[in-house]
């Protein structure tokens, strides 16, 4: 397990912002330059036999009743029935246009909906979307099919029905127990409605419960956290997401509502980190590394110990190195190293499909250094080692010359005893999981002489 203590001198230094790495190259890389025919090209691809691996969907449910003041998703607030009928329409549309460049019935192994709120949407409406994802793929019999729901618009009816449906994990977002933290993120919703959930999930044996928890909002103290965590605890979902906010109110308006003098501190943050992670392993979770936790049965353990581990734009994946086909505005596909992202504005992402047009319009096409480099940060981010030997047999390279530079970059995190290396590989030790994205940033080309990270990234801390 992790020290719990850093020294301010460190936390000051790496006390900055940086990826998060749920992708490789970032999204902020993605461009125009990688056109619609490229990535009906990829598409295309798919259908060909580079691989018969299965693939993962995303579908992108953007609406909610109201906004939290620290969320940085793309979300459209509205109280309109009617705005996610249309929007169920054209994601059934989407669906179409895409399994017709495929020529081929592609297998299916993982489906999450995430949002804003996916519950936004009826249950009928969501029905139909997997009833057709069935008849477009072949979907596994053990497929993982995930949805985001928002406590204050499930009860136990309606959990019941998404069971049926054919929803066999739940994530909850739940940010913090204590009242008056949930007041100044503008998203008030007693214990009672999360208990229920989560008394109903286990009657209906639901096979995952994920919780989402978020360290470093407005009137969090350690001592209020911590009771949030004992809250948790008692509840003992199958995984924890643990997500330090972000604070980027440059960037995301509704975060200008927040209070900067009453967010916590650097260093009350790290507190707050290393008070979980001891809090939850005590009771029982696994850490499987920056922001997730796990208990040991869950798949998301059983892939960090075989080494199957990746991260994706949903955090911690259980399917290494899985195609995504990402369906929805602002949804992003990755498919054999080439980044898609669909339109972020509700009205040309609809506007595209009226016109019977996929709605790709950005993107990122993945050279050999790229993968080379995606494949080390993933290895740092999931498993916190590389073995210099396997990466040179893959890739065919000699890792100490290739990046000769970039291990001399390490000096002071390894001085600061955060990592090691030798003649064989590169370990984080347990004090630099706290930092473990500082220490993949050596490893990003794409950093190199950016003046922009300040207001592009949260902090690392």
């Amino acid at each position: 397990m992790p020290e719990l203590i850093l020294p301010t001198s460190l936390i000051a230094k790496m006390d900055k912002p940086g990826p998060r790495y749920t992708s490789y190259p970032t999204a902020d890389k993605f461009t125009d330059a990688y056109t619609f025919t490229q990535h009906q090209e990829t598409l295309k691809m798919l259908g060909s036999n580079y691989h018969n691996e299965p693939i993962s969907l995303y579908f992108h449910i953007p609406f909610c009743q109201s906004v939290c003041f620290y969320c940085a998703c793309n979300k459209v607030i509205t109280m309109h029935q009617h705005r996610a009928d249309e929007y169920f329409m054209h994601l059934i549309k989407e669906i179409d246009l895409t399994t017709q460049l495929i020529s081929k019935r592609l297998t299916v192994s993982q489906i999450h909906f995430g949002g804003g709120t996916p519950t936004y949407m009826t249950d009928e409406q969501l029905e139909a979307i997997l009833i057709h994802v069935r008849k477009k793929f072949d979907v596994t019999r053990d497929v993982e099919c995930s949805i985001e729901i928002d406590p204050r618009t499930v009860n136990y009816d309606r959990l019941n029905r998404l069971d049926d449906i054919g929803f066999n994990r739940i994530s909850i977002g739940v940010q913090d127990f204590d009242g008056d933290v949930q007041k100044a993120v503008h998203r008030v919703q007693p214990f009672r409605q999360v208990a229920e959930i989560f008394l109903t999930a286990k009657k209906l044996a639901i096979e995952s419960i994920n919780v989402d928890m978020i360290y470093g909002l407005p009137k969090q103290t350690p001592e209020t956290f911590a009771q949030s965590l004992e809250t948790l605890i008692d509840l003992k979902p199958d995984r924890i997401a643990l997500y330090a906010y972000a604070h980027l109110p440059e960037r995301f308006k509704p975060q200008r509502r927040i209070i900067t003098e009453e967010l916590p501190t650097s260093e009350q943050r790290l507190t707050m980190l290393g008070m979980a992670i001891e809090q939850l392993t005590k009771a029982g979770w696994d850490y499987i590394g920056m922001d997730h936790f796990a208990l040991p049965t869950d798949s998301l353990a059983i892939a960090k110990r075989e080494g199957k581990l990746q991260r994706n734009f949903q955090g911690y994946s259980t399917h290494a190195k899985t195609d995504l086909i990402g369906f929805g505005v602002s949804a992003i596909s990755l498919i054999n190293g080439n980044y898609s992202q669909n339109q972020r504005e509700l009205i040309a992402y609809e506007d595209a499909l009226a016109n019977h047009q996929l709605p790709s319009f950005r993107g990122y096409a993945s050279d050999a250094d790229d993968l080379l480099r995606y494949t080390i940060i993933m290895q740092i981010m999931c498993q916190g080692k590389i073995s210099f030997s396997e990466i040179n047999k893959e890739f065919d390279i000699d890792f100490l010359n290739y990046f000769k530079h970039e291990l001399l970059s390490l000096d002071d995190l390894i001085t600061e005893g955060l990592c090691y290396y030798d003649d064989e590989q590169l370990v984080v030790t347990n004090r630099g999981w706290f930092l473990v994205r500082g220490i993949a940033m050596r490893f990003d080309k794409h950093l190199q002489n950016r003046l922009d990270t300040q207001t592009r990234f949260s902090k690392i801390i």
